[in-house]
C-alpha cells in the first residue's frame, strides 16, 4: 500500500508509465513532488520529474507519438523534456554526478539502478522515489523517517554529498527554513569544513538558490544557518558583517538580528525580500560615535551602492537589481513623515517610489522590529495616515505618473523656440510647479512659464 495522498500522482502518470513498461523499462517519480505529496504540500500543477533505466535515446523514442512536444536540450545530461496536455515532464536516465575539485560543472555518468541515482541526491527527504505504474515507495535512505522526525541528513556521508555538488550546502538552508528540518551534527560539521567549496559553483546557481530561500514563508532559520555555519561569507559577506554593529534604535538586537527579523516580516516577494536583506548593509561603513551614541548617517546611500555591487556579482537581472537598489536608497524616507508632510512632499514620495510604492511601504512597516508596543503602534499609525493621504491626493489628481501641465510641443509653441536645452529646462520648471502645487491647468502653467522665461532667458 502507498499513502493515499500519492494516489493522484499515480493516476496522473499512468499513461506515460505504461508506455515505459511496454518497452521493458522502469519509470519512477522522484524528488520534490514525492516529498511534497507525502507532507501534503503539493500545488495544483506540480512539476513532474522522473528517473528511468531507459537511455536518453530510448526515452525520446518512447515519448514520440505520445507527447505534444519533446525537447532534447538536456540530452547530454540524460534528460529529455516533454509536454502533454499543458503539463511539463522531465525524464532523466538514472545517473550519478560529481564535481572535480577545480570544476564548476559536473561530470555525468549513467547508472542502472534507481538506488544508485537516489544515493547521489542531496538529502534523504529528496532521495525517495515512487515506482510506476505499479506503485511502490522506494526509500533506501530513510527519507520518510527523517520527514517524520524533522531531520535533515544526506544519503551518503555529507562530505561526499557536498563534494558531488557544493551548492547543496546552501540548499540545506532552504530545507531548514522551508520544511522545519533540523540539520544533524555531521551535516553541520561538513558545511563548516567545506564552505569554501562554494567558490566553484557559478554565481547564477548561487543566486537561484538564495532566491528560493528568500521566498519561503519564513526564511529566518535558513539565514541564520548560512551565517552561523560560514556559508554567507562565500557569496554575501555583507550579511555576517552586520552582527557586530549594534543598532542604536533597536537596542535589544544587533543589526543582523534586526535584518533577519525584517526579512521575515515582509511579504514573500523576491525583490522585496532581497531589499529587506540588504537594507542596512551600509551601516558598518557609516558607523560614527558621538555624544548621543552611535549613528549611521547616510547608510541608505552607501547601502544602495553596496547592494548594486553585490547583486551584480550574483548576476541578478538588471530590472530587479535596480528595484532593490531603489528600495534600499528610499527605505528611510518615510521617517521624516513624523514631522508632517505637505502635499508636495507626498507627491515627491510617490514620484520617487514609482511602481515600487507598495513594496516600499511594506518594507517600511517591516523595518519596525521594536519590542516597544507603543512605539510600534505610532509607526503603524503614521504609515496608515500616509497611505490615507496618498489616497486623498489620488482622488483629486493623477499622482502616480506626474507630468508637467504642458508638454514639450506646447512649451516650444508658447515660447517660440525650437528643440534644445531650453525646452528641457522649461519642462523641469513646470514639473517642479506640478510637484509643489498640484495641477495648475494649461492657462496658469503657461502664465508662470512666461514669467520664468522672462526672468531667466530674456537676455
Amino acid at each position: 500500500m502507498i499513502p493515499e495522498r500519492l494516489q493522484g500522482l499515480v493516476e496522473t502518470t499512468q499513461p506515460l508509465a505504461e508506455r515505459f513498461a511496454a518497452r521493458g523499462k522502469r519509470l519512477y517519480l522522484v524528488g520534490g513532488v514525492v516529498r511534497d505529496a507525502i507532507v501534503n504540500r503539493l500545488g495544483d500543477a506540480p512539476d513532474l520529474d522522473f528517473t528511468t533505466d531507459a537511455l536518453p535515446d530510448e526515452t525520446e523514442a518512447i515519448l514520440g507519438g505520445w507527447a505534444d512536444a519533446v525537447w532534447t536540450q538536456g540530452k547530454r545530461f540524460g534528460t529529455i523534456g516533454a509536454s502533454m496536455d499543458r503539463r511539463i515532464y522531465e525524464i532523466t536516465t538514472h545517473r550519478a554526478e560529481a564535481y572535480h575539485p577545480d570544476s564548476r560543472k559536473p561530470d555525468v555518468t549513467f547508472a542502472d539502478a534507481v538506488e544508485a541515482d537516489l544515493a547521489r541526491r542531496d538529502f534523504t527527504v529528496n532521495a525517495m522515489a515512487l515506482r510506476l505504474p505499479d506503485p511502490e515507495v522506494i526509500d533506501p535512505f530513510g527519507g520518510l523517517a527523517d520527514l517524520a522526525a524533522g531531520r535533515l541528513r544526506t544519503p551518503l556521508e555529507p562530505e561526499e554529498s557536498f563534494s558531488d555538488d557544493p551548492l547543496r550546502m546552501l540548499r540545506a538552508a532552504r530545507f531548514v527554513a522551508g520544511y522545519g528540518l533540523a540539520p544533524d551534527d555531521d551535516l553541520v560539521a561538513a558545511v563548516e569544513k567545506m564552505a569554501d567549496r562554494l567558490s566553484i559553483v557559478s554565481a547564477e546557481r548561487i543566486r537561484d538558490e538564495l532566491d528560493k530561500l528568500l521566498v519561503v514563508d519564513d526564511p529566518s532559520a535558513g539565514l541564520w544557518f548560512i551565517v552561523r555555519h560560514d556559508l554567507a561569507p562565500q557569496f554575501l559577506p555583507e550579511l555576517p558583517a552586520l552582527a557586530v554593529e549594534q543598532d542604536p534604535i533597536h537596542r535589544h538586537k544587533d543589526v543582523l538580528a534586526h535584518t533577519i527579523a525584517v526579512v521575515a516580516k515582509t511579504e514573500p516577494d523576491r525583490v522585496l525580500r532581497m531589499a529587506a536583506l540588504l537594507h542596512d548593509i551600509g551601516k558598518p561603513a557609516t558607523r560614527e560615535f558621538g555624544p548621543r551614541g552611535v549613528s549611521f548617517h547616510h547608510h541608505e546611500v552607501v547601502g544602495a551602492r553596496m547592494a548594486r555591487k553585490r547583486l551584480t556579482a550574483l548576476r541578478w537581472p538588471n530590472d530587479d537589481l535596480e528595484a532593490v537598489v531603489r528600495l534600499v536608497e528610499l527605505h528611510l524616507r518615510f521617517h521624516t513623515y513624523e514631522m508632517g508632510w505637505t502635499d508636495s512632499a507626498i507627491r515627491r514620495y510617490v514620484r520617487d517610489a514609482g511602481p515600487l510604492l507598495d513594496r516600499l511601504n511594506n518594507l517600511t512597516r517591516a523595518d519596525c522590529t521594536t519590542r516597544n508596543a507603543a512605539k510600534a503602534q505610532r509607526l503603524h499609525d503614521r504609515m496608515d495616515a500616509l497611505v490615507s493621504e496618498i489616497a486623498r491626493l489620488r482622488a483629486q489628481e493623477e499622482i502616480d505618473s506626474i507630468r508637467p501641465d504642458l508638454d514639450g510641443t506646447q512649451i516650444m509653441e508658447r515660447l517660440g523656440i525650437g528643440p534644445g536645452r531650453a525646452v528641457g529646462e522649461a519642462r523641469d520648471f513646470l514639473l517642479e510647479l506640478r510637484l509643489e502645487h498640484g495641477p495648475l491647468g494649461e492657462e496658469e502653467a503657461g502664465r508662470q512659464l512666461d514669467e520664468w522665461w522672462a526672468q531667466h532667458h530674456s537676455r
